[in-house]
């Protein structure tokens, strides 16, 4: 009898063992993929570096215009993308008279804080009208945010990324670039699209090059320009 107890003790200490194992090996590989991100490149960072009026705030990189607005767009970077990237297309953004919020994500992934938005804009009371904003990834989460809080967010702005939830596509702009035909595959609506000619998935950001992704016909500076104008166009509709 004594003899069978420390078998089914061994078994359990056996299993137990392997189980932490298994969890080991799980978590050594999600730090793996998660450090393994897409850097934002010297060009991206000199904007921060060169411009004292960017503020940074915890995990909030907040770009404002010279003049006071009451309009401020949350931007969710996309996935495994340092969200530094992202400030040469947001710096001018921010041009057209509204703040840019950039949201640094945990591991670079929005789907981690899909809702970071909620507290953004109750640390910014001061704003009155929120638009939602991303990339890829980003831009899935920043879409599902906008429609688990229509009434909170004024609309919502794609780049190379399509609708995810039920939020009106009369209110959204979609932004993708010719060369990037995944995206294109899941458009269903017909409403605010914008094609870039020429331009592929990566170009919405400066980080270089991503795996599986078309090398672009255009600049990034040529891609993001189209953008900042469609993001104008769209801004300028709602006002009216």
């Amino acid at each position: 009898m004594k003899t069978k107890r420390i078998s089914r003790r061994k078994k359990w200490l056996l299993a137990g063992g392997i189980f932490l194992l298994i969890l080991a090996i799980l978590a050594g590989a999600f730090i793996w993929y998660v450090s393994d991100y897409y850097r934002a490149e010297d060009v991206a960072l000199e904007v921060l570096a060169q411009d004292s009026t960017i503020k940074v705030q915890d995990n909030l990189t907040i770009l404002s215009p010279s003049y006071p607005t009451n309009t401020a767009i949350i931007f969710y970077p996309g996935a495994k993308v340092e969200a530094e990237a992202y400030l040469p297309l947001l710096e001018q953004i921010r041009q057209l008279g509204v703040t840019c919020i950039l949201v640094h994500m945990p591991f670079h992934m929005a789907i981690f804080d899909a809702n970071a938005a909620e507290e953004v804009m109750a640390q910014f009371p001061e704003y009155q009208h929120w638009y939602m904003a991303g990339h890829s990834m980003g831009g899935a989460m920043a879409s599902q945010f906008a429609a688990d809080h229509p009434d909170e967010v004024d609309g919502l702005i794609l780049l190379g990324a399509y609708l995810y939830g039920d939020y009106p596509e009369e209110d959204t702009l979609t932004i993708y670039g010719s060369l990037n035909q995944s995206v294109e595959d899941k458009i269903d609506y017909t409403e605010n699209i914008v094609e870039i000619e020429g331009g592929n998935h990566a170009q919405f950001g400066n980080y270089g090059p991503q795996k599986g992704d078309l090398p672009a016909t255009i600049s990034a500076e040529e891609q993001q320009k189209q953008t900042v104008e469609a993001i104008r166009s769209f801004l300028t509709q709602r006002d009216t």
